[in-house]
């Protein structure tokens, strides 16, 4: 399948830069698979297209304050350093660092007042290597003091408010990036939700920078897909596996959600069981899903991998219509835009 399959034209006035005060005030776009209908909506209202019985899944990352600044201690040169992930060995991370040819192995990075410091002692392609930090104190509080969050590079200002680039039920630290689809709800409405009967369960995967990475060749099967650690407790099993058999819907929050959910069904042969691991899953049309039944999604980048996983969902051509009717209706794209449902 070529990329050109999902391309679209998308205004730059489009992409939304700042997000609204009200969460719930966002746009929603809902697309009826079976009614090949397509509605227009406020988010407010997802609350109407979900059922008693129902399951809504969402993906509890917290973004990490994870871009520092700091200086090479030798000569002073200014170095950013981006968190991806942790190592297996303690205090240790792979980063991304600018610029990059300034750090090699064994140089040494501090920040702040020198209560952190970073050795490079490894490297890898593109900018990537891979440090050990020393500290005093908790390194998460360090990492609070010091830290800046990773807002998507399309987001040219930082936030006064850095908490609305959370979700408001985010919890398990570890992203480079929110799962958008959750900026959208409140703890008001969350309620509201499941006082009409739907089941809360969460998951969690740390959504990495690939989340943001083009897809630079011309046939999509050849794309490499970044790999996301994931983990799934048997309560959420649990309440997943009961919905699917009093046969309510099982709704996704996310691509994230989705791709966490796709892959345990994927690795268990169609079963949602607790599992735990890296998931690098790639998800594009023909695709049959084994764990979802809807989804809520924001509006992506042409030619993205996540609106190939859309496409896998709702039809290309159902999802293109969609986005053609979002752009002339000027819907808000990515991070802080506007959201669809699929059901």
């Amino acid at each position: 399948m070529n990329i050109k399959d999902f391309d679209f034209d998308l205004p730059e006035k489009l992409i939304a830069q700042t997000p609204l005060k009200d969460r719930t005030a966002s746009r929603l776009l809902v697309m009826n698979r079976k009614e090949r209908s397509i509605e227009h909506r406020t988010f407010a209202d997802v609350i109407n297209y979900l059922e008693d019985g129902d399951c809504l899944v969402l993906n509890d990352t917290k973004v990490l304050p994870a871009r520092l600044y700091g200086s090479k201690k030798d000569t002073g040169a200014k170095i950013e350093v981006l968190l991806l992930h942790q190592q297996d060995e303690e205090d240790v991370w792979e980063v991304l660092v600018k610029p990059a040819k300034k750090v090699k192995q064994g140089t040494e990075i501090t920040f702040g007042n020198g209560n952190l410091r970073a050795v490079c002692i490894g490297q890898k392609e593109h900018g990537g290597r891979i440090v050990k930090f020393s500290y005093k104190g908790i390194f998460l509080e360090v990492l609070n003091e010091l830290g800046e969050m990773p807002l998507p590079p399309y987001i040219k200002e930082q936030l006064p408010d850095q908490e609305r680039y959370q979700t408001v039920y985010a919890r398990e630290q570890g992203s480079a990036a929110a799962p958008t689809a959750g900026l959208h709800f409140t703890e008001e409405l969350l309620e509201e939700i499941k006082a009409k009967g739907v089941k809360i369960a969460f998951l969690t995967l740390h959504v990495g920078l690939g989340t943001f990475r083009p897809v630079s060749v011309d046939t999509v099967e050849e794309h490499d897909m970044h790999a996301e650690f994931y983990q799934m407790s048997q309560e959420t099993a649990d309440t997943i596996n009961q919905v699917k058999r009093n046969n309510g819907k099982v709704i996704s929050v996310g691509t994230t959600s989705t791709r966490t959910l796709e892959t345990i069904a994927r690795d268990h042969d169609g079963a949602i069981v607790a599992a735990s691991g890296w998931t690098d899953i790639f998800i594009y049309p023909p695709y049959t899903f084994r764990a979802i039944d809807g989804l809520i999604t924001n509006f992506h980048l042409p030619k993205s991998t996540l609106v190939m996983l859309v496409s896998a969902l709702a039809d290309r051509d159902f999802v293109l219509e969609a986005y053609k009717q979002a752009v002339k209706k000027e819907y808000r794209f990515f991070s802080f835009g506007d959201a669809m449902l699929i059901i």
